[in-house]
């Protein structure tokens, strides 16, 4: 959720935390601060309540000095509101140390109450403070930092990502984490931190993620990692796959439209290199072996959100190809109900960031428990492909705004891919039948492409609706998940009542909201690929035009069974059953932004929501 960055180098610190900052505003926060030791050596702190450009205002009208060393931070508010005083950096040894705090220390009231009665104050309510002041305390005491910051550590509870600066030391940022995500930045002569890759990737392309319980110093020209024991970590290093202008609108009205745009690339860039001689081959999943796939019997997908109604589409497609049975479960409720896993259960967990605090726990309980774990991320060098047997990335590119669109196909193109690799590894289809199904996956980008063409039909459908309080959606098979995630759409952007129905639940109870003029969303498949499902559909359209909905069709072009009892058909291509939902999503992201735009909301940072839910 926070952004985090921090910089030792040339005489830039300002210029680069704010650049890291703004790159960072997608996780989404209420605050912003900066803490920087300046040429005179001291140490000067700025912060305030609001967007980053009440910072900046503020940083315009009291200048402070720039510097070689400081830390950036952007604060979701857990403990204590959204103002002044609660925002990070927070001080300890009387002002000259600072520390910025990303996740929850579930034991600061004890340290809080240790500190107090030694006569130690604090300014906020944050949980943050006390690990400042704590820092502080040890800091006196030791005269380093380094060590100061091991023996903070080993005392706290929780999630925390934390990064420090003392101004006797005017050269030097310490960082650690656990369970919240800290990456590194390699430079020249100048060395970064960050909570993501975007925090610095205007400055270097390489980089380095931080484990578990693990501390790094940065200096300018060195950079040392130790786990919490003080002992040296060896550390990988991998090179970021985009640059800093992905990461900008490039002309677009918002990041989710530059984001839905590039749908096509996110799925085709997904595939590249996946498919051989009409095969699909994931090298990723070399270390884990044939052998374990042939031996699984059974197939558990966890993730939460967006990514969860993708787990859901691709269980129908892994299911029917490789026949392992698969269910679905919400990462936060499946450690707390005791599930039975086995070496032989595979573990699929799904999140964009990779830091999904929810995700994350329940991969570590799965492999404590003996089940083997794949992880679908998007973010190189992420906690949770690390904390896994193996990892199938996406290369869908940054995401920035914070209702996820381009990750959400990239996410079930490789649930599509491993379902294909897992079929050919267990001899379930014959090369006939995957090459067809590699021969409709390969087409979507293209016909991804020809549903963004009808994209200005679908926003003025929206700005028509732009009065609309509820909105309903319906599907079946495949279509469920879609209807599910269109409804999910529109509670994110436009902040209106929407929910989602498998439809043929309508008669066991939510047909009784339909009411005259009740606007419908409805996911029809395909009446050639799946001609029964096509008819219960049709009699779904029926049953609830009846009633006085206004029915809008998502339907395979040429459908001309819809076209009397639908008011407005949005076409796509022809596609297979289970590859209809990479394009029948499409109308639907857009119908959300585009009414959320008409209402005059902020499409990429909507209310109370984060980019990355880091903290349970």
């Amino acid at each position: 959720m926070c952004g985090i960055v921090g910089y030792v180098g040339r005489e830039r610190s300002l210029e680069v935390l704010l650049g890291g900052l703004k790159r960072l505003e997608y996780r989404g926060y209420d605050s912003a601060g900066v803490a920087i030791i300046a040429d005179d050596g001291q140490l000067h702190t700025a912060k305030r309540a609001g967007r980053l450009s009440v910072l900046t205002d503020e940083l315009q009208r009291h200048p402070i000095s720039n510097g070689r060393t400081g830390i950036g931070h952007t604060r979701w508010a857990t403990h204590g509101g959204p103002t002044d005083h609660n925002a990070h950096p927070h001080l300890g040894d009387d002002g000259k140390l600072a520390l910025i705090h990303n996740g929850i220390i579930e034991n600061f009231s004890a340290l809080k109450e240790e500190l107090l009665a030694e006569g130690y104050t604090f300014t906020s309510e944050t949980d943050s403070e006390a690990a400042a002041v704590l820092l502080g305390r040890e800091y006196a005491a030791t005269g380093d930092l380094v060590e100061a910051f091991r023996r903070v550590v080993t005392r706290l509870e929780g999630a925390f990502t934390l990064l420090a600066l003392h101004q006797d030391q005017p050269d030097v940022v310490v960082g650690a984490r656990r369970n919240s995500p800290l990456v590194i930045g390699l430079g020249d002569g100048e060395n970064f931190l960050g909570s993501d890759v975007a925090a610095f990737v205007e400055y270097t392309k390489r980089a380095v993620a931080i484990g578990q319980d693990q501390i790094v110093t940065i200096t300018p020209d060195a950079v040392t990692v130790t786990d919490f024991d003080g002992n040296v970590v060896e550390v990988d290093e991998f090179e970021i796959a985009w640059d800093a202008s992905a990461s900008e609108k490039g002309g677009w009205s918002s990041f989710m439209a530059k984001e839905i745009s590039e749908e096509p690339d996110a799925v085709a860039n997904t595939i590249l290199g996946r498919v051989v001689d009409g095969k699909v081959v994931i090298p990723e999943l070399d270390e884990l072996g044939d052998e374990v796939l042939t031996d699984i019997n059974r197939i558990v997908i966890i993730a939460c959100g967006t990514a969860a109604y993708a787990g859901m589409v691709g269980s129908y497609a892994i299911e029917q190809w490789a026949r392992v049975p698969v269910q679905v479960e919400l990462s936060h409720e499946f450690r707390y109900r005791d599930p039975v896993l086995t070496p032989q259960t595979l573990v699929i967990s799904i999140s964009q960031s990779g830091e999904t605090m929810d995700t994350l726990m329940a991969v570590k309980y799965a492999r404590e428990a003996g089940a083997r774990a794949i992880s679908v991320c998007n973010t190189q060098g992420a906690t949770i492909p690390r904390e896994s047997d193996a990892a199938v990335y996406t290369h869908a590119g940054p995401e920035v705004a914070v209702a996820s669109t381009k990750a959400f196909v990239a996410q079930i193109t490789a649930l599509y891919l491993f379902g294909l690799h897992l079929a050919r590894v267990r001899g379930a289809l014959d090369e006939a039948q995957l090459a067809a199904n590699v021969a409709e996956l390969t087409a979507i980008p293209e016909k991804l492409a020809r549903v963004l063409e009808s994209s200005e039909s679908i926003a003025q459908l929206a700005r028509w609706m732009s009065d609309t309080r509820a909105v309903l959606f319906l599907g079946r098979h495949v279509g469920y998940p879609i209807a599910l995630e269109g409804a999910l759409k529109l509670k994110e952007l436009a902040y209106i009542h929407a929910e989602g129905f498998a439809a043929g639940e309508l008669k066991h109870g939510p047909i009784a909201l339909i009411e005259a003029g009740q606007p419908v969303f409805v996911v029809v498949p395909s009446p050639i690929g799946s001609p029964e499902l096509h008819k219960k559909v049709v009699s779904n359209i029926q049953e609830i035009r009846a009633r006085g909905a206004r029915v809008i069709a998502i339907a395979e072009q040429g459908d001309a069974a819809v076209l009397p009892f639908a008011d407005e058909v949005v076409p796509i291509p022809l596609a297979g059953p289970l590859f209809e939902p990479l394009l029948g999503v499409i109308p639907l992201q857009i119908f959300a932004m585009e009414l959320a735009a008409a209402k005059g909301l902020d499409v990429d940072q909507p209310r109370n929501l984060a980019k990355s839910v880091t903290v349970e």
